[in-house]
């Protein structure tokens, strides 16, 4: 992830391989790579918060108004009425269900608003300065991983920052329970008890593409170390 001032490739030179050194482009001075920043950003975002809002005037059968006071002040605030969800995909894969989340992903740490108001504001500088500064122009798919965490930590933000909690929406595997008849701790026997939104899939789907670039570069430096005649 962290280029270097230039990068050392192998090219033919006279019918010989040797190594060269390619000058390295830091994505904050490259446009195309704030171009694909900018763009992925834009659509991950636009489809968070759209989604979050179709869903929440029409799965419960009415549109469930959000009061931005209650839902700070009052840990119970409970406005979604009872409702069976709509089924998105068939053989219960996937569904809409509502429900308010004060916690960050799948409700892990619950009635922590300000923690993760703050820890978003840095994630977001951190990602900011990893772009500009730790990549390099060529880093495209990089670009793309850094883009879907920013835009679904702006659109959770987005919600903690305007209605006080966060809207989700997607239920995975619903009516799908454990064998055996084990549970989650709290007794839950559902194989995915959580309910999370598209903003918790782009922050998963960036954060595991970093990784796979990550180990996909070191694998291809060790190859070309490797390969580099001795002197």
């Amino acid at each position: 992830m962290i280029p270097p001032a230039n990068k050392n490739d192998l090219v033919d030179i006279d019918g010989e391989r040797r190594s060269v050194a390619i000058p390295v482009i830091p994505a904050r001075r490259s446009p195309t790579a704030w171009l694909i920043l900018i763009a992925v950003v834009a659509v991950g975002l636009s489809t968070d918060l759209i989604t979050k809002t179709l869903a929440f005037e029409s799965v419960a059968g009415a549109p469930v108004v959000l009061d931005r006071s209650s839902a700070i002040e009052n840990p119970r605030y409970a406005p979604i009425p009872p409702h069976d969800g709509v089924q998105v995909l068939p053989g219960n894969l996937l569904d809409l269900r509502l429900v308010l989340n004060s916690g960050a992903v799948f409700g892990i740490g619950a009635h922590q608003r300000w923690f993760f108001v703050c820890f978003s504001f840095v994630a977001i500088a951190v990602a900011l300065w990893i772009f500009g500064w730790r990549t390099s122009s060529r880093h495209h798919l990089l670009h793309i991983a850094i883009a879907c965490i920013l835009a679904g930590a702006l659109g959770n933000l987005t919600d903690r920052l305007m209605l006080g909690r966060v809207r989700d929406m997607l239920h995975m595997l619903p009516g799908w329970h454990l064998p055996f008849g084990m549970t989650w701790p709290g007794g839950n026997p559902e194989v995915w008890p959580w309910i999370f939104n598209i903003a918790d899939v782009l922050l998963l789907t960036g954060m595991a593409m970093v990784m796979i670039d990550t180990w996909n570069r070191g694998r291809i430096e060790r190859q070309t170390t490797s390969s580099e005649p001795a002197e």
